[in-house]
């Protein structure tokens, strides 16, 4: 059985992601974990939907019934849980998440000793332990050796004080206005707080979370109601988190939505000027446009692209010794200081470089002219193997005879396919896209 997507498990709450099936999880996490372990602790952190309550309590049963004790920090970022879980010498950690998507979505994210999310090899190592029953059966403590839970409130300060050492103690940001929107999710205490001891003057939206309306109509996934905020309060910049504040998208001071390529690129050469930039480029996903090659070819830099998921980034950027890289849809990990996708940590960096130079973000960040590019997403019935799907072979073959770059994938986390385009030509671009969307649907919608 396969549980784990692209990170970590996630589902609808209450059916995939069930009381019943978080805490068989964490037991068969638990387990795992047992032969690895230093300090019998594990942390457990969440966003602010509703049904982590049930998830939570679900999950400390878990890990509490095969021995290990567990504290419950409430929300707080993912990166605060990898963060935390090392800092705290907590022998794994939990996020319960299901990021970016709607409330009604749930999941579970986990991290090693050191911060790390788990490899391929170490989910199908728990995934194994999840359906043998009578190991779990076995594995439960009695006595004195059943674990324990606590609740902690005030590790919010050691993560704050963290992620304020990554901006440079000889900048400010007095003087910038500056909007965030926090999604109504984990980082509604943590971004503004940051941004405001730092000097900014600080516009929030997105931080009356309900339970119900994480995402819903804000944040990384809804942009253009922060550039209505921007343009309303002559802000210098907008911050954009998603709900459990991994990913960073950012607005211009004109209320435009910065290329999150464009991003990485300005930030990967001024790491190179400043001699901070470890190893001879940076690591993105195949799905960055190929403006991004030449602007880091330019500047003596080369692209690394990995699959999609900030792990398969973390795993390349291990694998080249390099220090930055990231997805354009906002996951930027500088692993100098987060060793994942940081949201509020990246926003830092990028404002460091805007004191620093002194320019408008309109100007700033966007340095080069990217390939017209086109992403469609489509519902699907059933992930078939692509190796299935008759014709695909000569769709790709037409595609690439056109001059353009094609990338068909499967969401990790949702029953999407997601379609990737991008060439020079953008009106042929269009047309093709149609032909690559009929096609889809007609072989799996």
């Amino acid at each position: 059985m396969t549980l784990f997507g692209t990170d970590g498990v996630r589902g609808k709450a209450g059916k995939k992601v069930s009381a019943v099936s978080a805490m068989r999880l964490a037991m068969a996490t638990g387990i795992y974990f047992k032969q690895f372990s230093k300090t019998n602790k594990i942390l457990v952190g969440k966003d602010t939907r509703r049904s982590g309550y049930m998830i939570e309590n679900a999950i400390v049963s878990g890990l509490t019934a095969v021995g290990f004790d567990v504290i419950q920090i409430g929300p707080m970022p993912t990166p605060a849980i990898a963060f935390l879980t090392e800092n705290m010498r907590c022998d794994a950690g939990i996020m319960i998440s299901a990021s970016h998507n709607p409330f009604y979505d749930n999941g579970i994210k986990f991290f090693d000793n050191e911060g790390n999310k788990l490899n391929r090899e170490e989910e199908i190592e728990i995934e194994k332990i999840y359906e043998n029953d009578q190991l779990l059966e076995e594995a439960q403590a009695t006595g004195k050796y059943i674990g324990r839970s606590k609740r902690i409130d005030d590790v919010i300060g050691r993560y704050i004080v963290h992620i304020k050492n990554s901006f440079p103690k000889k900048l400010t940001l007095a003087g910038k206005r500056i909007v965030i929107d926090c999604a109504n999710g984990a980082g509604y205490i943590v971004g503004p707080t940051i941004l405001q001891e730092l000097g900014a003057e600080v516009f929030v939206i997105g931080n009356e979370p309900n339970g119900f309306n994480i995402n819903e109509g804000c944040g990384a996934m809804h942009p253009e109601n922060l550039a209505k905020v921007v343009l309303d309060k002559r802000a210098d910049v907008g911050i954009a988190l998603d709900g459990d504040a991994d990913r960073l998208v950012m607005v211009d001071e004109k209320g435009e939505v910065i290329d999150g390529d464009k991003l990485m690129g300005v930030l990967a050469v001024h790491l190179q000027k400043q001699q901070s930039l470890k190893g001879d480029g940076m690591v993105a996903t195949v799905m960055s446009n190929q403006g991004l090659d030449e602007y880091l070819a330019k500047h003596g830099l080369s692209l690394y692209r990995s699959a999609v998921g900030d792990k398969n980034v973390v795993k390349l950027m291990q694998e080249k010794g390099i220090n930055f890289g990231g997805e354009q849809s906002g996951h930027i990990i500088f692993s100098d200081y987060a060793k994942t996708g940081d949201g509020i940590s990246s926003a830092l960096q990028a404002l460091a470089y805007l004191v620093t130079t002194g320019q408008k973000a309109s100007e700033a960040f966007n340095p080069y002219e990217s390939y017209p590019q086109m992403l469609v997403n489509l519902l699907v019935d059933e992930k078939r193997p692509f190796e299935e799907i008759e014709g695909l072979d000569a769709l790709k073959a037409e595609v690439e005879a056109a001059g353009m770059r094609h990338l068909f994938r499967y969401s990790g986390t949702e029953n999407k396919i997601r379609l990737l385009l991008e060439g020079k030509d953008e009106k042929v671009l269009e047309k093709m896209m149609e032909q690559c969307t009929d096609f889809f649907k007609g072989a799996l919608v």
